[in-house]
């Protein structure tokens, strides 16, 4: 056998992955194993930097689908727009975020008689709103 090689365990513990994720991104054909060791799958090295990409692709809000296309069978094709697209989401993201983080850390110290009187915190819960709004209306598209 190749020393080469990884067993799922090996993988799970170089990746810090849990081997469910792992067969789970298998059966999404994700990443293959290349055989078995027994009950253990087996892998080639390269499937670490897989999983990178996958973990990397799913924290920047991609989906699985999404990722999976990225995948060809001769490597990995990252369509460079997409990946533009998806960095001004996480610019939009992040500035709301800033906007609630900013209002919610001035309705602690605010000296309105409650918070629901201050008119930033009422601005705060505006925003969330309309977000909260905007997200569920393109879920039903």
């Amino acid at each position: 056998m190749n020393p080469a090689i990884l067993d799922i365990a090996e993988v799970a513990k170089l990746s810090g992955l849990p081997a469910s994720t792992i067969r789970f991104y298998e059966e999404k054909d994700l990443v293959r194993s290349i055989g078995r060791r027994g009950l253990r799958r087996l892998f080639e090295p390269n499937v670490l930097l897989r999983l990178q990409l996958i973990v990397l692709g799913q924290q920047s809000g991609f989906s699985l689908e999404e990722i999976g296309a990225m995948f060809t069978e001769g490597g990995t094709e990252i369509n460079r727009e997409q990946l533009l697209v998806k960095a001004d989401e996480l610019d939009r993201n992040i500035k709301q975020l800033t906007a609630m983080r900013d209002g919610l850390r001035h309705a602690a110290v605010c000296e309105a008689p409650s918070h629901l009187e201050c008119p930033r915190f009422q601005k705060v819960m505006k925003i969330t709103n309309k977000k909260y709004l905007r997200d569920r209306q393109k879920q039903k598209i």
